[in-house]
């Protein structure tokens, strides 16, 4: 029988984001049987899904001059320029046809305001706009969760850390997840999430 306190948060699992995509992660496509798989243990599952407007201030090709994976300041700090990925009602938004979505109660979309990104499935950059998932698993007496899904160094590490920050038991299952690795990130988000208390398996 599933916990009823635990949630299974699958994190980006998009075409762009799996190899021949837009931004694809190495063996992006490899971690979706596990996921699938893991779906009937849990009480609650919840997919995220990354949906940006075309003229998006993270988009590389929105700012003239810019190279992709370059960073730039934005109001709320530091921000990676990518390629255009996941836009809106595009073929690479959609979630990969290998993962399966009926179980899912919840999809939460993120990054869809132009002016600023959202790589938390809990909040914006700004780290303080809320994306109102944390009220939908507090209502439905979520205690501990269990993330996946891409990439383990962005949208996980990010969903992870603010999850935890906000007093849920958080686990990571490393084994369900793929990494950019920009630039050493990888690393730094794995200290980070061990600092906060995150725990890390597979």
């Amino acid at each position: 029988m599933p916990a009823s306190d635990t949630a299974l948060i699958v994190i980006d699992v998009q075409t762009d984001f799996c190899p021949g995509g837009a931004l694809a992660v190495a063996e992006g496509d490899a971690i979706i049987p596990a996921i699938n798989a893991m779906m009937p243990e849990f009480g609650m599952v919840v997919l995220t899904q990354d949906w940006h407007p075309a003229n998006h201030s993270s988009f590389a090709a929105n700012h003239p001059g810019a190279e992709a994976f370059s960073l730039t300041d934005m109001p709320y700090g530091p921000q990676v320029l990518w390629p255009t990925h996941c836009v809106q009602g595009s073929p690479g938004a959609e979630f990969h046809p290998g993962l399966t979505t009926a179980p899912a109660d919840l999809i939460i979309r993120k990054g869809f305001h132009p002016e600023i990104d959202s790589y938390s499935a809990f909040f914006e950059n700004d780290r303080t706009t809320p994306t109102g998932l944390e009220g939908y698993l507090r209502s439905r007496g979520a205690k501990s969760l269990v993330l996946t899904g891409l990439a383990t160094d962005f949208c996980v590490a990010y969903s992870a850390l603010d999850a935890a920050r906000l007093g849920f038991d958080v686990t990571v299952r490393l084994d369900a997840c793929r990494a950019i690795d920009l630039n050493g990130s990888l690393a730094d988000a794995l200290t980070q999430m061990r600092a906060a208390g995150v725990t890390l398996e597979g």
